[in-house]
């Protein structure tokens, strides 16, 4: 592969192609689950030496592991053990090349982190709405790649809703450049579409025309406990009557996960914690067009008709910004008092929202039965019907032996329950490598033979992330 390496080297420079030295920010997952190893890491500064690696990734055989910020919850991003994989990291490709006001879009390059996309729309007076705990690190590839959700969802959709056009290398190195503006365009099959959530297996994002919105005049936060998840449904459905597409987030969390972020952060004052009948919290957000007094008001009634109707036990609206954002760190700290607690199970998983009161009460009975004493840490996206069910470890029990013993049981069960209540078992996160076989398992066999169909049409060497989705037979 000397003459591999030669030649990266001189399609995009000595310094950008590395082969030596501590590689495990490329090659270890974000979860600390996989360690890989790279045969060599590429940081192209453009879409054209982009294409050239990609061709002579094709003329030597080399696959290619497209990578943002590598913050893959599905390990979608990570080369495997082989040593035979090209990491090709695009954080060097990280410009905004054009807002157009008057159109409300951005496009922007691939490696451009997610939270200087929302400062760039900022800094023009508008909103990019896409939010997420990773927005730091995460890529804007990245989050087309896989799909990515969020707690905006709600009112914006996922991130294909928030993407108008794409730039794409094809794994034979041309270049695709559909990056229109346009809001209606049907000039054959939808391309752009088929990219996003292909987690690079069909070819490789380097830019994306993005939509943007104007910012709302006012945002407020509320925290409301609730007795039971039928109550933070109904709660939803409330909301959704009294605000319609102002209420832009609606997050639940069960009270064991709160528990984790008051023991491990108790700097952090989470409302309500200590209340035995609140069993979840609801963490609502109202936008609103016209002002804060309007937007106050608003907010109030809800909650007041949800205090009537007896789905809501105890609740607080945020005084000001710093309050709000408080609340949401609560929110966001989920995931990190988790980890703190020990190894975890982790489910990403969608069920249709009218069913999860009946998912939860019966899974629940499920796993407490199965596996006496586990501990669940149900916290996500009410109201878009993602939840985090996961797992945690008996309390005394050891939680890397537990993970390692039990992961598969606890797949099996969570996984076949939500087949049974209609849902996926992948919501927001992707496939990756890390659930090929789950896909195999709860797909139906004409859609993966029309998916191979497309992986075959467009990569017959099957040379872009092979293994992740589809898996190494694809």
């Amino acid at each position: 592969m000397s003459d591999f390496i030669a030649t990266l080297r001189s399609l995009v420079g000595e310094a950008h192609v590395l082969t030596e030295g501590d590689l495990s920010a490329w090659e270890r997952d974000w979860r600390g689950r996989r360690q890989g190893k790279a045969l060599a890491v590429v940081r192209p500064a453009n879409t054209e030496e982009v294409a050239h690696v990609v061709r002579a990734c094709a003329a030597f055989g080399v696959p290619v592991v497209p990578q943002g910020g590598n913050t893959s919850l599905s390990v979608g991003s990570t080369p495997d053990a082989s040593g035979r994989e090209l990491v090709l990291s695009l954080t060097r490709m990280n410009a905004v090349r054009a807002t157009d006001l008057a159109n409300l879009t951005m496009t922007v390059e691939a490696g451009c982190v997610l939270q200087n996309v929302q400062a760039a729309a900022e800094a023009a007076g508008l909103l990019f709405p896409l939010s997420l705990a990773a927005e730091g690190s995460c890529t804007i590839g990245g989050n087309l790649g896989t799909n990515a959700g969020g707690t905006q969802v709600l009112r914006y959709g996922n991130t294909r809703d928030l993407c108008l056009g794409l730039e794409v290398v094809t794994p034979q190195g041309d270049i695709w450049n559909g990056l229109t503006g346009l809001r209606k365009d049907n000039t054959g099959y939808d391309l752009r579409n088929l990219m996003i959530g292909s987690e690079g297996t069909l070819g490789i994002i380097t830019a994306a025309t993005l939509k943007l919105f104007p910012r709302p005049a006012a945002r407020l936060t509320a925290w409301a406990a609730v007795d039971s998840m039928e109550q933070a449904v109904a709660l939803l459905a409330l909301a959704q009557r009294r605000l319609g597409a102002d209420l832009t987030g609606f997050e639940v969390m069960g009270r064991f996960a709160l528990s984790l972020v008051a023991r491990h952060m108790p700097q952090l004052r989470v409302p309500f914690v200590d209340q035995e009948t609140a069993q979840y919290g609801v963490l609502l957000e109202n936008s609103d067009s016209e002002s804060e007094d309007h937007a106050r008001a608003r907010f109030e009634a809800l909650l007041e008709a949800a205090f009537e109707s007896g789905c809501v036990s105890d609740a607080v609206v945020a005084e000001n910004l710093a309050q709000a954002q408080q609340l949401w760190h609560i929110r966001e700290s989920i995931p990190l008092a988790q980890a703190q607690e020990g190894l975890n199970i982790k489910h990403d998983i969608s069920v249709p929202i009218s069913r999860i009161p009946a998912f939860v009460l019966e899974t629940d009975a499920l796993l407490a039965r199965e596996i006496p004493g586990v501990r669940l840490v149900n916290f996500g996206h009410l109201g878009d019907g993602n939840l985090h069910y996961n797992v945690q470890a008996p309390e005394a029990a050891d939680a890397a032996a537990f993970l390692r013993e039990r992961e598969g049981d606890v797949n099996d069960l969570v996984y076949a329950a939500v087949a049974r209540f209609g849902g996926s078992f992948s919501a927001e996160h992707g496939v990756g490598a890390l659930k090929v076989e789950t896909l195999n398992q709860y797909q139906s066999p004409v859609a993966l033979a029309m998916m191979r169909s497309i992986k075959q049409a467009l990569d017959p060497q099957n040379l872009m992330n092979p293994g992740r989705v589809l898996g190494p037979a694809a």
